[in-house]
């Protein structure tokens, strides 16, 4: 695996001749082998891909296309990347401190079913939660303070679709699968954000769980999940401004999701039917939005040129913002945009909070501004090595097999997989999901095995196997 990483970084930098993207090569090389699955999907190492894209996509497509794009005509791109591809190594390191940490404590002894649901009941129960999905979202924010936590809550539906997906891929029942998606597509299209993205993601590391190397299926159905994403992520960003604007000025508009559904489906028609140059152009835009380092990189070259170091000041109002839960500080105030970050330290006016809308800084950015290097990469290090205790920790203390795989994923990957994404909405997000959604789950956990102990010991005496530490997958119990 060592030889295979090198050989990456070495090919993509002889093909391409750029040593920088030999680098980025290395570097995702790295995490694929440096961020194995022992149970479940391998999420780390996919959010830390995406992570990865969102530095680097942009050197691949200017490479690959010769179309420049914002970062390249702009900016002095390079430095960002190179802190980016920093952010990531140190982030990787983190990850597997945290782990090996966990590793080393006493492992939980006993039965560890691998089921806590029966398909029936896990359909009812995703189907249940579907519908009051809406109704949920918006008795949240009713509540500003348990709003958090209520939508935190609100992602277990997240984890139920998971367990969905993750049963069908096992029994090979695609047309089911195909369904499943298209009703989760249709819904995420009709919501205010990209809400698509989770459900194909889900699938994606469904199919991953059980992905076999040498099946030429298993590649032919990844790369349709694959480029199904990017054909729906240039489509959402090239029709994406009317459909809002007509969300936000019309509440009628806004409380029908069947017109909702005609308008978005009209507008992606309309989209599919333009020329090739217009089409280049949405591809273009597409990879601006998602290569985010356009605004960094102008604050690197800002700070502390133009503008000092913070010292600190960013992350202490963070960790400010995040230790007063609302549900004690009501009077809290709301989050500022990250607009403000980047009029601030990249020297652009963009779009705030009286339009609506908020650019992103991210939590790189935020610590350059802060510290520099090297010391920026510290935090990084600090939120990694968290997130590999609390990965490592739910494998190993929850019982029930598919309930670790499930919450880890959604928790991992939701808290994991946006390098745009600030320190307090960082580790806002991840706090709040696993203090709610990890510990609500890990009682619902215990509670159901003390329920059914007797089922799963039974079931494991008549199989004559051992109680300590059976293999995931062995036991599913009866129908409850």
């Amino acid at each position: 695996m060592n030889k295979m990483v090198v050989v990456a970084g070495v090919g993509v930098w002889f093909i391409s001749g750029d040593w920088l993207l030999g680098l980025t090569a290395l570097v995702l090389a790295l995490g694929w082998a440096l961020l194995p699955a022992d149970e479940g999907p391998p999420v780390l190492a996919l959010a830390f891909t995406l992570q990865w894209v969102t530095v680097c996509i942009g050197l691949y497509y200017v490479a690959i296309t010769g179309r420049p794009v914002q970062v390249t005509i702009g900016s002095d791109y390079q430095p960002m990347v190179l802190i980016g591809l920093g952010c990531l190594m140190v982030l990787l390191a983190g990850l597997l401190l945290g782990q090996y940490v966990v590793r080393r404590l006493q492992p939980l002894e006993g039965v560890r079913p691998a089921y806590a649901l029966t398909f029936k009941s896990l359909v009812i129960t995703y189907v249940i939660a579907t519908i009051l999905a809406g109704f949920v979202h918006d008795f949240a924010w009713s509540l500003p303070s348990i709003t958090q936590a209520i939508i935190a809550i609100s992602f277990l539906r997240l984890g139920l679709l998971y367990l969905v997906l993750r049963r069908l891929v096992a029994e090979n029942r695609w047309a089911v699968m195909a369904g499943v998606l298209l009703l989760e597509i249709g819904l995420g299209f009709t919501g205010f954000h990209a809400g698509f993205r989770e459900p194909l993601i889900m699938a994606v590391l469904a199919f991953l769980e059980r992905f076999d190397r040498r099946s030429v299926r298993h590649w032919v159905s990844l790369g349709v999940l694959c480029s199904g994403m990017a054909i729906l992520g240039v489509t959402w960003i090239s029709v994406r401004v009317n459909y809002r604007e007509r969300y936000l000025a019309d509440e009628a508009f806004a409380q029908n999701r069947g017109a909702r559904f005609d308008s978005i489906t009209a507008a992606a028609k309309q989209w599919s039917a333009q020329d090739r140059s217009q089409f280049y152009g949405n591809i273009d835009s597409f990879i601006d939005r998602l290569w985010a380092i356009y605004y960094p990189a102008l604050a690197v070259a800002r700070v502390p040129e133009v503008i000092p170091h913070t010292d600190g000041k960013l992350m202490a109002d963070t960790l400010k913002f995040v230790f007063m839960p609302r549900v004690f500080f009501p009077d809290k105030p709301e989050i500022g945009s990250d607009s403000e970050l980047v009029r601030r330290y990249s020297g652009v006016w963009v779009a705030g909070a009286n339009e609506d809308t908020d650019i992103a800084f991210g939590y790189a950015a935020e610590s350059y501004v802060d510290y520099g290097v090297p010391m920026m990469f510290l935090p990084v290090f600090i939120w990694g090595t968290f997130m590999g205790i609390c990965y490592a920790g739910m494998f190993k203390y929850f019982r029930h097999r598919d309930i670790a795989v499930s919450v880890t994923t959604v928790i991992c990957w939701i808290t994991l997989y946006l390098f745009e994404r600030s320190w307090a909405k960082t580790i806002g997000l991840g706090g709040t999901l696993m203090i709610y959604v990890g510990s609500l789950s890990f009682v619902l956990d215990r509670l159901w095995f003390e329920k059914f102990r007797t089922v799963y010991v039974g079931e494991l005496a008549d199989a004559g196997e051992q109680l300590a530490d059976p293999p995931p997958l062995q036991f599913q119990p009866h129908s409850k």
